[in-house]
């Protein structure tokens, strides 16, 4: 009895550590409905004719997360249409950094003309689910029948100074390989950029 018990123990502590390690790919995400900047929750099931997205978790004030926005913007241009989309989510705790609130992200989206969903993760637990780290840090995701199953985590190019000096395309690779019908020859590299602002804890 004190065995299983501690069997049952060891599994739950596993458990555990393996959910706080966030999705690899392989792993079959849950959805989630969070609020966009037009106000509508939205998440991965509410777009009936998508393959997949492109998930990345990013923000306002992160210069990492501001340099990569036109490319961004740019992997939803050109992979919307062919059925991978581009879901923003900012998880940043705007309680501590104001740019990132809800009001801000509305501007931000205004202003760049967002024609994707820029979805705030107030309570963070969609970026603690998924293992976000970093802003930005994407996700690729494939539908497979109802679900939807990782293929790709990482930075979308090697070079967050210069789009054109990048010579990975590491976003752009995995989806076309999605498109052709393979899975990514690369699915996982280290996000780069600042760490998620996550809220503090009462007492500390």
């Amino acid at each position: 009895m004190k065995h299983l018990l501690f069997s049952a123990a060891l599994m739950l502590a596993f458990g555990f550590q393996q959910s706080q390690m966030g999705y690899k790919p392989g792993d079959t995400v849950a959805d989630f409905k969070l609020k966009n900047t037009d106000g509508k929750k939205i998440g991965l099931s509410g777009n009936k004719s998508a393959k997949g997205y492109i998930v990345v978790f990013t923000c306002n004030h992160c210069p990492f997360s501001v340099a990569y926005e036109d490319r961004i913007i740019a992997l939803h241009s050109k992979y919307a249409s062919q059925g991978y989309p581009v879901l923003a989510i900012n998880p940043n705790d705007a309680v501590q950094y104001p740019d990132d609130s809800y009001p801000e992200m509305q501007k931000r989206a205004k202003d760049k003309g967002f024609a994707f969903g820029y979805l705030h993760d107030e309570t963070q637990e969609v970026a603690k689910l998924w293992g976000a780290e970093r802003t930005p840090h994407v996700y690729i995701v494939k539908k497979e029948k109802k679900k939807f199953v990782v293929k790709y985590v990482g930075a979308i190019d090697n070079n967050s100074d210069d789009a054109a000096a990048a010579d990975k395309k590491y976003v752009e690779e995995a989806v076309n390989s999605l498109l052709a019908g393979k899975d990514p020859e690369v699915t996982f590299t280290k996000a780069i950029g600042c760490k998620v602002k996550w809220k503090k804890q009462e007492g500390k």
